[in-house]
């Protein structure tokens, strides 16, 4: 099996798992601002940012991505050297599963806002949720499947102009092409619901290391992924820190969340 990943800069290691379906697209700004300190390792386990997008693609497993991070961890990585880890969204699951399953070269990871709802006391109400989200994808296409998902994320009813998007007999089922051509569109059919129907291994985050912190956004608070992530801290025992920005906050405040990711893995002084 090929792993694909691209790597920049200068300094310790730092693996960066994108959320979604994996490919990297809009963390230039975030990678560049952290190859000023790091060698900032992307890693892209489908290889959509390197001519997969298209390809037939099975639904995938969070251990698939684990092992294959693993294995490019493994050829970048110098002997007797630990790397820094950082995962968002269901890139964060992925980080998650390396800590517990293969923590021996992993110094500190840095999780955010880890849509992993196995750990809430509503956990099924919410893979109901996205199991609707999926199916409005199936039946209705993207419009309907965002839609969902917006308000499922944001916990509250669909708005009416979402919920026109949700029944609108105008809108067509995706093919099956549709289904393989954007990375949203392989993360709604292959990832979605592996993915946040996840059970993490608690015992083994629990542990003293890897050093484990998770990151909540100061403008997701009251959504869905902030209040995962912040049971997930109080299960394992992990610290919980504030980061800029809400849910794509790598993307939206790439300087503040490259500079707070950086002070958290290598405090100043």
């Amino acid at each position: 099996m090929s792993d694909h990943y691209d790597v920049r800069g200068s300094g310790p290691v730092l693996l960066i798992l994108p959320g979604g379906a994996g490919h990297p697209m809009g963390l230039d700004d975030f990678t560049a601002h952290l190859a000023e300190r790091f060698t900032v390792m992307t890693y892209d386990h489908l290889g959509l940012a390197h001519g997969q997008l298209g390809k037939p693609v099975e639904e995938q497993r969070v251990e698939w991505w684990s092992d294959g991070a693993a294995r490019a961890l493994d050829a970048v990585l110098p002997a007797g050297e630990s790397a820094y880890v950082f995962g968002s969204s269901s890139g964060s699951v992925v980080a998650l599963d390396l800590a517990s399953r293969h923590p021996e070269r992993l110094r500190h990871v840095v999780v955010h806002e880890s849509p992993l709802v196995a750990v809430l006391p509503d956990a099924e109400r919410q893979r109901t949720m996205f199991t609707e989200v999926y199916d409005a994808y199936r039946t209705r296409g993207l419009e309907a499947a965002s839609a969902r998902m917006v308000a499922g994320l944001e916990e509250r009813p669909p708005t009416p102009e979402e919920q026109h998007k949700l029944s609108d007999p105008a809108s067509q089922p995706p093919s099956a092409t549709d289904e393989l051509a954007t990375p949203m569109a392989v993360f709604l059919t292959r990832i979605l619901l592996p993915f946040t129907s996840y059970a993490p291994d608690l015992a083994a985050l629990s542990a003293p290391s890897p050093r484990i912190t998770v990151a909540v956004g100061i403008d997701s608070a009251g959504q869905l992924p902030h209040r995962s992530a912040t049971f997930l801290a109080r299960r394992t025992g992990s610290a919980a820190r504030q980061f800029p920005g809400g849910h794509l906050a790598p993307l939206t405040h790439p300087a503040e969340f490259a500079a707070r990711l950086t002070e958290t893995l290598v405090p100043v002084g």
